[in-house]
This record gives structure tokens, C-alpha cells and sequence, in this order.
């Protein structure tokens, strides 16, 4: 028995061909949907930050602005870090090093939460983890709590110096952002 194969006519051509037209002309349809969808320069500008953290003379702390966040970074005396390091984890209410380079189960030690080499810059998202509150422990004269780091006076978290939390409602301690060191004193967020 033997088959014979149809040859292709022009009908055959006209499907090919329309259908192709169409996949082409929806994709062109379909596209600006899609491309308003990606974040516009201005977010794509704040996706990182670099600061120099020369000026940032040693227990003096500053502010600084991440997608649209507060960044607290302090550059701590040799007290506080051995205070912090000095704090037996099994007190923590949060014993997540939470630092977004790292992962979700490391410790919450001293050196989880900064850079090796640069121990006495701590950079952390500053807005307290019970309710979106922003801490006071900033600026000159604000209290710092019963630890010595910072203190949300909206609900009483009390926040040590590695920006773990020590008391209060808080479930979490303070965030550590990603963060690279570009130069000695130069860091780029995000």
C-alpha cells in the first residue's frame, strides 16, 4: 500500500501566514503592558545607595534613606562592641542574625550582623519589627533603651547595641540590609 503525501497549497501558506501575523501583532498589542510594569529610573536609581562613612566619627550615628527606608548606621565605640559580643544568645528573644546576606538560620551573634574588618559599623534597617515604628537611639540625646542601642517609646522595644531586640513587643530584631564595603570607609546598600 502505498501513501501519498498532500502538497502544501496555497491555503495551507494563507494559515501559516496569518497565523504568524497575528502572534506578532499581539505581541506588539501586548508588549507596553508589560514594559509598564518595570520599575520606572527613579526607583531603579534608589535600588542602591553608596555613602562614605569617613565623616562618621566614632558613637556618633546617622540617617541615611534605601527604597524609601530609614538606615541607621552608627559607628560604634569599643564598648559597645564588646558589649555586644559579651551577650549570651540565649537571652534573645530573636536568635535570627537576620541579615539579608545571610542566611535565615545563622545566629544572631555580633558577627553576623557586620563586616569583618569593619566591626564597629552597624548598618540596620531602622524601623522596629513590632509595628513600622521608627526607633529613637539616633540622634544626640535620644534614649537608647535599657541596652544602649535604640528604643521605640511607641509600644517600649528595647534594641542592644548589634540592633537585636532585648524587650518589649518586638517580635524580630532590627534588619541588617545588604551591604558591601567599596573602599576603607566607602559602602554600597542594596
Amino acid at each position: 500500500m502505498a501513501s501519498t503525501a498532500e502538497e502544501p497549497n496555497r491555503r495551507d501558506f494563507l494559515v501559516i501566514a496569518g497565523n504568524a501575523f497575528a502572534a506578532v501583532g499581539g505581541a506588539i498589542v501586548l508588549w507596553p503592558f508589560i514594559a509598564q510594569m518595570n520599575p520606572d529610573s527613579g526607583a531603579q536609581a534608589l535600588a542602591s545607595v553608596e555613602l562614605d562613612l569617613a565623616p562618621v566619627k566614632e558613637g556618633q550615628a546617622i540617617t541615611a534613606m534605601w527604597r524609601g527606608k530609614p538606615i541607621f548606621i552608627r559607628n560604634r565605640t569599643k564598648a559597645e562592641i564588646e558589649q555586644a559580643k559579651a551577650v549570651d544568645l540565649t537571652v534573645l528573644v530573636d536568635n535570627s542574625a537576620r541579615n539579608m546576606a545571610l542566611p535565615e538560620s545563622d545566629p544572631a551573634t555580633d558577627a553576623n550582623r557586620t563586616k569583618a574588618g569593619h566591626e564597629n559599623f552597624l548598618i540596620l534597617i531602622g524601623i522596629c519589627t513590632h509595628l513600622g515604628c521608627i526607633p529613637k537611639g539616633q540622634a544626640i540625646g535620644d534614649s537608647r533603651g535599657d541596652y544602649g542601642g535604640w528604643f521605640c517609646p511607641c509600644h517600649g522595644s528595647h534594641y542592644d547595641t548589634a540592633g537585636r531586640i532585648r524587650k518589649g513587643p518586638a517580635p524580630r530584631n532590627l534588619e541588617v540590609p545588604p551591604y558591601t564595603f567599596v573602599g576603607d570607609t566607602k559602602i554600597k546598600i542594596g
